[in-house]
C-alpha cells in the first residue's frame, strides 16, 4: 500500500506541474514556454529545492523533525565566505582560485552550522522547531553584526557568475548541480543503511531503538546534512545575485516547508520521496514565475503559499481511503 501511495503522489506532483504550464499558457501566453523563461526558472529552483530537501531529511527523522534555520545559514555562509577570502584572494587577480576558496569556506560554514542544529537536537534534546528557530535567529544575528545589517556586493566574479547565470548546452550549471545532488541523496536514502535507519527512526522509533540504531548520532548527521545543503544553496544565491545578505528569501522557511509538505513528506516521520520533492519545487517555481507574469504582488505571493501549506497539512491528515468503497 506504502508504494501505491508514493505512485499517487508521483503522479499528482506530475499532473500539477503539467497543469501548471496549461495555466501558464492560457494567461501568459506562449512567451511563457520560451527557452530564456526555462532557464530563467532553472536558475531559480535549486536555492529553495535545495533548502527544501534539508527540511525533508529533518521531518523524515521524526521526533517533530524540522529545519527552520535553512536560510539563515545559508546566508551566512555566503557572507563569512566573501569576508574571509577577499582579504586573501583578489576576485580581480585570481577569480577562479576565489571562487574555489570561496566555496569551500561557505561549506564549512554550513557543516558547522548544521552542526550546532545537530548538537542541540541529539544531545541537549531540544525539540527540533525551538532549537532550529533559536538558531535561526543566532545565524542571522551573527551576519547582520558582521555586516552591519546592510548587503554585501561581490562585483562581477566571472567564474562565479558563470556557474550562476550562464546556461552551458541550455541548462544552468547550478540547476545541473542541485539535479546530482538530488540524485545522490535519493540513492542515499533509498540504497544505503543510513536511509534505511533514517526512515525506520522517522516511522517506528521503537522498533529503530530496539533495533540497536543509534539515533542521536542519526540525528547529529542528519542536521549535519541539513547545514550541508544550506551552505550549497548559499553559494548559489551569492553565485545568481553577485551579493550576499542577511536578509536575503525572507519568505523562503515557508515556501520550503510548503514544498516539502506538498511533496507528501510526513511531517510526523518515515516518509519522503527526493523525486517529489523536486516536482514540488518546480511546480511553485513556475507558479511563481507565471504570478510575475501577471505582475502579481509578492504579498499575495506569501498569502497564496501560507493558504497552500495549510491546505496541504489538512490535507495530509486526511486518509482518503476512507470515503473510498472497500473490496470484499
Amino acid at each position: 500500500m506504502g508504494d501505491r501511495f508514493s505512485d499517487r503522489q508521483l503522479n499528482f506532483l506530475v499532473l500539477a506541474n503539467v497543469l501548471v504550464i496549461a495555466v501558464a499558457v492560457v494567461f501568459a501566453g506562449e512567451t511563457f514556454l520560451s527557452l530564456y523563461n526555462f532557464q530563467s526558472m532553472s536558475a531559480q529552483v535549486p536555492e529553495l529545492a535545495l533548502l527544501a530537501l534539508g527540511v525533508m531529511l529533518a521531518m523524515i527523522a521524526g521526533r517533530g523533525g524540522i529545519d527552520l534555520s535553512g536560510i539563515a545559514l545559508a546566508n551566512l555562509s555566503g557572507i563569512v565566505a566573501y569576508v574571509l577570502i577577499r582579504d586573501w584572494v583578489s576576485p580581480d587577480d585570481q577569480p577562479l582560485t576565489f571562487v574555489w576558496l570561496f566555496a569551500g569556506v561557505a561549506l564549512v560554514v554550513g557543516i558547522l552550522g548544521g552542526m550546532i542544529n545537530g548538537v542541540l537536537i541529539a544531545f541537549a534534546g531540544l525539540t527540533p522547531i525551538i532549537a532550529t528557530l533559536g538558531t535561526q535567529l543566532f545565524f542571522t544575528g551573527i551576519a547582520v553584526l558582521i555586516t552591519n545589517g546592510s548587503a554585501v556586493s561581490l562585483g562581477y566574479i566571472e567564474p562565479l557568475d558563470d556557474f550562476g547565470n550562464t546556461p552551458v548546452l541550455g541548462v544552468s550549471l547550478c540547476f545541473a548541480l542541485f539535479i546530482a545532488i538530488a540524485v545522490v541523496l535519493g540513492v542515499v536514502l533509498r540504497y544505503t543503511p543510513f536511509g534505511l535507519k533514517l526512515y525506520l527512526m522517522g516511522s517506528n522509533p521503537k522498533a529503530a531503538r530496539y533495533a540497536g540504531i543509534p539515533h542521536r548520532r542519526m540525528l547529529f548527521l542528519t542536521y549535519t546534512a541539513c547545514g550541508l545543503l544550506a551552505s550549497i544553496a548559499g553559494i548559489i544565491i551569492a553565485a545568481r545575485t553577485s551579493s550576499v545578505k542577511w536578509d536575503y528569501g525572507t519568505s523562503y522557511v515557508l515556501i520550503a516547508i510548503l514544498i516539502v509538505v506538498m511533496a507528501g513528506v510526513r511531517p510526523e516521520g518515515g516518509y519522503g520521496r527526493v523525486l517529489c520533492v523536486v516536482l514540488s519545487a518546480t511546480a511553485l517555481q513556475m507558479l511563481s514565475s507565471l504570478f510575475n507574469f501577471m505582475d502579481i504582488s509578492n504579498f499575495f505571493r506569501d498569502c497564496a503559499w501560507g493558504l497552500l501549506l495549510l491546505l496541504f497539512l489538512a490535507i495530509s491528515r486526511i486518509d482518503l481511503r476512507a470515503f473510498l468503497p472497500s473490496r470484499s
